[in-house]
């Protein structure tokens, strides 16, 4: 699955085949994974299964382990795009938790919740004894019914802080049936209500925002993206292959395989970047910090916008190309397309390019 020459060797030494067994189910001869609602498996169950697995052999997404964390979701993403999206921020949680020196909970599953949307807005009061009480709303909160645990985002005074809390709580509660999405239907990811829910901070005010750890978590989801792209780009490939007279498959196949070329290179020149910053930090610390100077928030920016393009454009070919046959007739098929368009929206657009102009007229960052 990886070919780009710029991956560290970490990447290198990921089983992508022992991942997709394990997403499919068929790594546990006790999994039976079942096909249901003209929806294909795995399950959601299993789905935080695969999550709770690969995060007992997954290291935290620091200088150093970068190739192997961006390796392991894109995998999770090629087997199964819903799975890659319950994955990423439960690995990205216990990062974020390790680095902030936190304790996790035995069998926790988590989630991070940090977007914002107008109208909605969550509270943090602080405690006599040093915690949080948060009162409000909080948008765009996947599996909250579900989950364990999730670190949150409040306003605390005039600091966006983040704070860890049960989801089992009274005073939670998740509000499922706004979720009327097409693609991921089983990750409803609707807003949450908090009434008198107490939290806990994690790190200081700013912290989570500010590290550079914030800009390569947004990596990790690009590295789903492109994985999810590379499954649908295989379902191109055995059509193409069925049909060998076909030059119009040719081409498209051709098409897509540089458009995820382009998108391989981006993630694997991040990640490089990421471990080689290794050298300049003090390696007994645990955290993300380091000194080479790299603009991390430009860097993330435009590789989540090069895996964007990317990704929509491996998508249309795809879909274009082999008709609405398998769109209609084939459930894996169907669903994969459906979940990679809405989870590539977490990238928005051209809005997100006028933040990589807007941060070059600032401070530079380009070699031209």
């Amino acid at each position: 699955m990886l070919v780009s020459p710029a991956w560290p060797d970490g990447a290198l030494r990921v089983d992508t085949a022992a991942i997709a067994a394990l997403v499919d189910g068929s790594a546990d001869p006790a999994t039976t994974v079942d096909a249901t609602a003209g929806r294909p498996a795995p399950p959601p169950a299993h789905r935080l299964t695969v999550a709770q697995t690969l995060a007992s052999t997954t290291p935290p997404l620091v200088a150093g382990t970068a190739g192997q964390v961006l390796a392991t979701l894109a995998a999770v993403a090629a087997a199964d795009v819903a799975t890659a999206r319950v994955v990423e921020p439960h690995l990205d949680a216990l990062t974020i938790l390790a680095q902030a020196g936190v304790a996790v909970p035995a069998g926790s599953t988590w989630g991070v919740y940090a977007a914002e949307a107008p109208g909605l807005r969550l509270e943090g009061h602080p405690t006599e004894d040093g915690g949080v009480v948060l009162d409000g709303t909080k948008p765009w909160c996947s599996l909250a019914s579900t989950l364990s645990h999730a670190l949150v985002t409040a306003h605390v005074g005039q600091e966006r802080r983040l704070v860890a809390v049960s989801l089992r709580q009274d005073g939670v509660v998740p509000h499922d049936v706004a979720w009327v999405a097409r693609g991921l239907p089983d990750v409803p990811s609707g807003p949450v209500g908090f009434s008198a829910v107490r939290a806990d901070p994690v790190g200081e005010p700013g912290w989570y925002l500010r590290r550079p750890g914030f800009a390569w978590g947004g990596i990790g989801v690009a590295a789903c993206w492109w994985g999810g792209a590379v499954g649908l780009a295989r379902v191109l490939r055995s059509h193409a292959a069925a049909r060998p007279d076909s030059e119009l498959l040719q081409a498209a196949l051709g098409s897509v395989v540089a458009d995820l070329a382009d998108a391989e290179d981006a993630l694997a020149g991040a990640a490089r970047r990421i471990d080689d910053s290794a050298d300049s930090a003090d390696s007994s610390d645990q955290t993300d910090a380091t000194d080479d100077g790299t603009d991390w928030p430009l860097l993330a920016q435009v590789v989540r916008s090069r895996v964007r393009r990317a990704v929509d454009a491996v998508r249309t070919e795809v879909v274009r190309s082999i008709g609405p046959g398998p769109l209609t007739s084939d459930p894996a098929v169907a669903a994969r397309v459906a979940d990679l368009e809405l989870y590539v929206l977490q990238d928005h657009g051209d809005r997100d390019l006028a933040r990589i102009g807007r941060m070059v007229l600032e401070r530079g960052g380009v070699a031209w």
